[in-house]
């Protein structure tokens, strides 16, 4: 299945082309600082970067991702992309296998929303983004896939919920609860469609 390169990723790749002018190294330059610093521990690395080189945590933290591993940095597009497939096998290997099938359903029905969408897998979420976030998916048990919504003040009631981990000013306050295909029934799709149509 195609996924699309987050929005993070591009944002982390602009930081990257800026770290010279702001720090006076490349970001590969920083990964040899580290390297040749040969500290036991992440944490370590980290406060030599912020603490010897004075470094903010975002910049220190990021230098020592990309020291430990450039190939599983999220700052290169290719790189995601790799790692979205992964991602996504891994929330649907064992015994929560049963839910992909849902998962493909309902990434169909939103593709076929518009050309737009972008399904952009993290590690525990797949969030599906137009200008933002408009709706999300996350295998929540072995049995149930929750769907997400962004819908403002669609009242809820029948199989829309409240979305219990929704804190302050979150945008995907809805909720949807499927555990098979069948369920992403009309009115789901419904609900998806007037998500991703006031994200314009």
């Amino acid at each position: 299945m195609r996924y699309d390169i987050h929005p993070g990723v591009a944002m982390i790749r602009k930081w990257a082309d800026e770290l010279p002018a702001k720090t006076g190294r490349t970001l590969d330059q920083w990964a040899e600082v580290v390297r040749a610093a040969d500290l036991p521990d992440r944490k370590a690395r980290v406060a030599l970067l912020k603490g010897e080189y004075g470094l903010g945590t975002m910049t220190a933290e990021q230098a020592v991702e990309y020291a430990a591993d450039r190939h599983t940095w999220d700052g290169d597009p290719d790189v995601y992309l790799e790692q979205a497939a992964r991602y996504v096998d891994g929330m649907f290997a064992g015994p929560k296998a049963g839910l992909r099938p849902v998962f493909d359903a309902v990434v169909r029905r939103a593709r076929a929303l518009g050309r737009d969408v972008k399904v952009c897998p993290c590690k525990t979420i797949v969030p599906f983004y137009r200008a933002r976030v408009f709706a999300e998916l996350k295998p929540a048990t072995r049995t149930r896939l929750e769907l997400s919504l962004a819908l403002g003040e669609v009242p809820f009631g029948g199989p829309l919920v409240p979305n219990p981990r929704a804190k302050g000013n979150d945008r995907l306050r809805h909720q949807v609860h499927l555990a098979a295909p069948a369920d992403v029934t009309a009115e789901v799709v419904g609900w998806l469609r007037a998500a991703y149509a006031a994200d314009a």
